[in-house]
């Protein structure tokens, strides 16, 4: 049977997202997602950006089978729902990793990272595990398997949890802000072998994060959510502003900037704003080499 447009297209896609709409209060609440749209081929490496509260968060926990939204052909990981087949999910082409200190394992549901356990317990505990990959890992996040999980440092348990996520070969992989923890070095080792598991084997990644150092050259596209919309998606090769920035710092900066100016000139009444729970503190400060994080 010969192949339709859509199937063919497919299978460049890792991500596809069709007309999303996602609210949390359930029937007759506004939607906090609205129309969204996203096609992100295989191999890429995605940054995802926005203001506090813009949902980058809530996109990345739909994408990763967290929440239900309406119809299975609306939000499509490697041409499935990953909340209607599991399998996605139990078989380790789906990694989700986000700022919760837990990690699923399998189908048998999350296991905490903060109990009188070692390392070695831990991440030995992931069945049907390449050792050779296991190893390169511990090595490569500088990982003391007697480390005993309650005592560690956020950055040694996060280095842990990064491990147990990624020991299964994935093909999509979800980061949300697991890299804050993280020194300098570790975050650019973690990032060089994140991209030759993009390059090597076609992975592809989407990274919501708010420190930029050295992103430049390691992302291949950028999209910037405001208010629940896509503003932007670009491949960043393409991307007028990047070509008049120092790096991505400031391009991202601009974006923000410009939407909190927008938001202060707007007039709203009490009423509307009493509604209003979005958090919009969008105070950046940058460190040394550009390092630069939004409270």
């Amino acid at each position: 049977m010969e192949k339709t447009m859509e199937e063919k297209e497919q299978r460049w896609q890792s991500i596809q997202v069709r007309g999303l709409n996602f609210s949390y209060g359930g029937e007759g609440q506004p939607w906090f997602i609205t129309n969204f749209n996203l096609d992100l081929p295989k191999g890429s490496r995605q940054i995802l950006v926005g203001a506090n509260g813009s949902g980058k968060t809530t996109l990345l926990k739909i994408l990763a089978g967290k929440h239900m939204v309406g119809g299975k052909d609306v939000v499509q990981v490697l041409g499935r729902s990953a909340f209607h087949d599991t399998s996605l999910v139990c078989s380790g082409e789906l990694a989700y990793l986000g700022g919760s200190w837990s990690k699923a394992v399998g189908c048998a549901g999350d296991i905490p990272l903060q109990g009188d356990f070692s390392a070695k317990d831990m991440i030995f505990g992931v069945e049907g595990v390449d050792p050779a990959r296991r190893d390169k890992l511990i090595e490569l996040l500088d990982i003391d398997l007697h480390w005993r999980m309650h005592k560690v440092s956020d950055g040694q348990r996060r280095r842990v949890q990064i491990c147990m996520g990624i020991l299964h070969p994935f093909k999509v992989l979800l980061l949300d802000e697991v890299t804050v923890d993280l020194d300098v070095v570790a975050r650019l080792d973690l990032l060089d072998f994140l991209r030759e598991e993009c390059e090597q084997r076609g992975a592809s990644i989407v990274y919501a994060t708010h420190i930029f150092d050295g992103l430049e050259s390691w992302a291949t596209h950028i999209a910037y959510i405001k208010d629940g919309k896509l503003k932007r998606f670009e491949s960043l090769s393409k991307l007028d502003e990047m070509k008049n920035a120092r790096n991505m710092f400031e391009v991202v900066e601009s974006w923000l900037r410009a939407e909190s100016n927008d938001n202060d000139s707007e007039v709203t009444s009490p009423a509307i704003q009493s509604n209003i729970t979005r958090p919009l503190d969008l105070s950046p400060f940058t460190s040394s080499r550009h390092m630069a994080y939004y409270r």
